[in-house]
């Protein structure tokens, strides 16, 4: 709850300034030891009432008491198994559906570790570039009918809404 309280007012004052904040890491990242291959382990209870909490806050418009974040970073770590920056449960089921987050979702630093699979996820952008997993090899898995054009323009639509909203073409617009 205290997470929560200080990084929705600390998003909260640096978005009112016009500079887009990234919230991370997505979710349970819980160690920095061996932190791109270990499993987070956590129920869905624990998961819930307190790894999500915070990120709840954030990403929960202002009118609601949350910050309307931007753009959230996954973790490097696996949570049940699965890597976060592909993980469909927790980025489109509860993320994306749930909370209805809109912004741009990007991987840590060489933390994608798939190209169709953690689009179809909600994962927008590789990060840092040249891409590994994007670029050519999601072009691949798009001829392999891996993923959707849609998804692909989507993934776009969220990231041209973050370029709009920072003033990246001049701009102010949301829209």
């Amino acid at each position: 709850v205290l997470t929560a309280t200080l990084s929705t007012e600390y998003v909260k004052g640096v978005q009112s300034q016009g500079v887009a904040c990234c919230i991370k890491h997505f979710v349970a990242n819980d160690t920095e030891h061996e932190r791109h291959t270990i499993s987070s382990d956590v129920d869905d209870v624990t998961l819930r009432e307190a790894y999500l909490v915070p990120f709840e806050r954030a990403v929960l418009p202002v009118e609601q008491g949350g910050a309307g974040v931007r753009a959230m970073m996954s973790s490097y770590n696996r949570i049940n198994g699965v890597h976060a920056s592909e993980h469909h449960e927790l980025l489109r089921g509860v993320l994306r559906d749930e909370w209805g987050f809109d912004g741009v979702v990007f991987s840590d630093w060489y933390g994608t570790h798939s190209a169709a699979n953690s689009l179809e996820a909600g994962l927008d952008l590789e990060m840092p570039g040249p891409p590994r997993e994007r670029g050519k090899a999601l072009l691949r898995e798009l001829a392999e009918g891996h993923t959707t054009e849609a998804r692909i323009d989507e993934s776009v639509r969220r990231l041209l809404r973050l370029f709009a909203w920072s003033g990246v073409f001049g701009s102010d617009t949301t829209e």
